[in-house]
């Protein structure tokens, strides 16, 4: 795997040639990319003579000061390797150390390295910083529910395609928090392993100080109370209502077959309940929800996971699998082209198997919430009957599905006007699910969603 070394300075000509010479000589591939913040110090005369010697070496240099989360995100921008490693302009932190960082990525156990200092080796020095950073850690580690060290390090190393799937705004310091906030809230695996440090004083060139403390925590806190986007969010929200989960497979389980196509599998909230059969493909169309899959459920003969655009439905590519079930819950609504999706299901389908759409009933229910995730249309019965039967298949089963559901959907998304279920809404609903069982002996008039089951008979 390609390294990519991203390098933020600023006035550092005392010590910038011997960090490039020194991050130059591990021996890796990798390429450095240095980023100057506008230094005024002579760093960047010392940059441009170093970069002459050495073309390998990319050297971007920033028009005015911005500080080290600005310096960093232009850096990025340039990033070409497969991991990324942030480096730290002065000689706090040792080069020589970057096998033992990237170890856990390359072998694939970890998308997020922390080196920290209070595992390894470090200088005994400054009470005020050690006491700073324990206070910051215990914050990061009550918002995100996660065992820190050391939070703040300068090292961190990430797959690069991480990049892809965060927003990082912090001009200044406050990219650590931001950047762990972030990391926590997306589920990525973080590990942390022990490193040296050499920590230098404020008259060797150290620029935080205790006003970047109070960065952090704004930070940490913000970013714990904002959506990561509202799909993703949502998804790992429901992840956390288990006996909803439950009961919707214990709807489906009965219509079931051995090889399943699960469409639209997002993080594996369903897919996990599905294990016990001869066959499960997961698929779904963003790379990210399926890196969440294999880092929670075992890839083998029995479980595959593959990206599948219903957008651009390819039915040739399951030709052999003998799929006797094709699992659609709460997808189809996203697909503009919805008949042309059902056709395709009918072409993948084995002949005598079955088709089980979960979807969003009720029109008039349609709101922010269903804007906010990507929904085309929310469906009436009549409608999705129609459609579920012009595409072949002969209709077994169709039902209204979670009546309190749609009176808390309906409340806050047409009178409350929010873009998302709030989470203790869904903790409260979580624990009223004894309540939807008695739909198994009533048929109720309108619901959140349609549970329809229907069969390839040819």
């Amino acid at each position: 795997m390609k390294l990519s070394v991203v390098i933020p300075v600023y006035n550092e000509i005392n010590t910038i040639a011997a960090i490039i010479q020194r991050v130059g000589a591990v021996p890796i591939e990798k390429e450095i990319i240095v980023v100057d913040d506008c230094s005024s110090d002579g760093t960047r005369t010392e940059l441009e003579r170093i970069s002459s010697r050495d073309p390998g070496l990319r050297v971007i240099y920033q028009e005015r000061n911005q500080g080290k989360g600005a310096a960093l995100r232009e850096g990025f921008r340039h990033v070409t390797g497969d991991i990324v490693i942030l480096q730290d302009a002065d000689l706090e932190y040792y080069p020589e150390e970057y096998p033992k960082l990237i170890e856990p990525i390359v072998k694939g156990r970890a998308d997020v390295v922390y080196g920290s200092r209070f595992l390894g080796t470090h200088r005994v020095f400054m009470f005020s910083h050690y006491l700073g950073n324990k206070i910051l850690n215990l914050i990061a580690n009550i918002l995100y529910n996660c065992i820190f060290t050391d939070m703040e390090t300068c090292y961190k190393a990430f797959r690069a395609d991480i990049l892809k799937s965060i927003r990082l705004r912090s001009n200044s310091f406050g990219f650590e928090p931001e950047f762990t906030a972030q990391v926590m809230k997306r589920g990525y695996k973080v590990y942390e392993v022990p490193i040296s440090y050499d920590g230098r004083s404020y008259t060797e060139g150290k620029k935080i100080t205790w006003r970047d403390g109070f960065i952090a925590i704004y930070w940490l806190v913000r970013c714990r109370f904002e959506p990561v986007d509202i799909g993703k969010e949502t998804l790992l929200r429901m992840e956390t209502v288990r006996r909803y989960n439950d009961r919707i497979y214990e709807r489906i389980r009965p219509f079931l077959g051995g090889r399943i196509l699960e469409v639209g599998a997002g993080i594996g909230n369903i897919t996990r309940r599905l294990l016990d059969r001869e066959c499960v493909i997961a698929s779904d169309v963003s790379e990210d929800h399926l890196n969440m899959i294999r880092k929670r459920l075992v890839e083998s003969d029995r479980l595959r996971i593959v990206v599948f655009d219903l957008n651009s439905c390819d039915s040739s590519r399951f030709r052999g699998e003998k799929l006797d079930t094709v699992l659609c819950l709460n997808v189809l609504e996203h697909v503009e082209n919805d008949s042309a999706a059902l056709r395709c299901f009918f072409e993948i389908i084995e002949p005598g198997g079955r088709l089980i759409l979960l979807s969003p009933a009720c029109k008039v229910l349609y709101s922010n919430m269903d804007a906010g995730l990507d929904h085309c249309r929310r469906y009436s019965r009549g409608e999705l009957v129609r459609k579920i039967q012009d595409a072949g298949f002969t209709l077994e089963l169709v039902r209204f599905f979670n009546l309190l559901g749609a009176v808390g959907w309906f409340v806050n998304g047409k009178i409350l006007r929010r873009k998302m279920l709030p989470r203790n809404q869904m903790k409260l609903f979580d624990l009223l699910m004894p309540l939807l069982k008695l739909e198994d002996h009533i048929r109720i008039p309108f619901g959140l969603s349609l549970l329809a089951v229907a069969k390839k008979e040819r």
